[in-house]
């Protein structure tokens, strides 16, 4: 299996480097990956070495834990598209989604309202290893009736690996016009590819070379 059409190689490391972002994008256009994945901090140069090369550039939004104030991640959101990120990897405000407040799914509505009036695309964080399967049904059809476009498993913060039957409950939950990414401890190819033949249309990694 061709694995590129499926990878966002990511870098958010606490001390990632301009020049480390440089090599993931070199890396990115020479592998012909899908997309990378960096820090808000670092779009406007992942940009510039990404320009004209088709390779998706993707940022996080209220990264990593999501209980930030629903303007403060909207600022956040208005940067990264003005400084030239592709999509948005929302992370869903899970202190409130625990908490069985209504806010979570206003919160995403109202962020993709604005996502895709610039033509770009959401996917929501709902962060499955801190939830139980069925909080992981509710997260997920709550994201889809708000509008995200994609609804991706972790920030990859928790230590717990994706695995099959998370991808295999999303795609039972979701319709077919919402994706999947699956992300958080993707590092053998054989386990990368279970979760594509899963279901997941996306696969977020700081491996991705090491899956080709």
């Amino acid at each position: 299996m061709d694995l590129r059409p499926h990878l966002e190689s990511t870098l958010l490391s606490a001390t990632c480097t301009g020049r480390q972002i440089d090599t993931l994008c070199q890396e990115a256009k020479e592998q012909q990956l899908l997309g990378v994945c960096v820090p808000p901090f670092w779009v406007k140069r992942a940009q510039r070495e990404l320009q004209g090369s088709g390779v998706l550039l993707v940022t996080v939004i209220g990264f990593p834990y999501g209980y930030q104030m629903t303007e403060a991640k909207m600022e956040e959101a208005k940067l990264a598209i003005r400084d030239g990120a592709d999509e948005l990897d929302l992370v869903m405000n899970i202190s409130a989604f625990k908490d069985g407040m209504p806010w979570p799914k206003i919160e995403i509505a109202k962020m993709a309202n604005f996502v895709h009036a610039e033509g770009k695309l959401l996917k929501v964080i709902i962060e499955c290893p801190l939830l139980e399967k069925e909080e992981i049904r509710q997260a997920a059809l709550m994201s889809a009736d708000a509008g995200a476009d994609i609804v991706k498993t972790s920030t990859g913060t928790t230590g717990v690996a994706v695995d099959v039957p998370t991808i295999q409950l999303l795609r039972d939950v979701l319709p077919a016009s919402v994706g999947i990414k699956a992300s958080g401890g993707i590092k053998e190819r054989d386990q990368a590819i279970a979760l594509v033949r899963a279901g997941a249309d996306r696969l977020g990694t700081s491996r991705a070379l090491m899956l080709l």
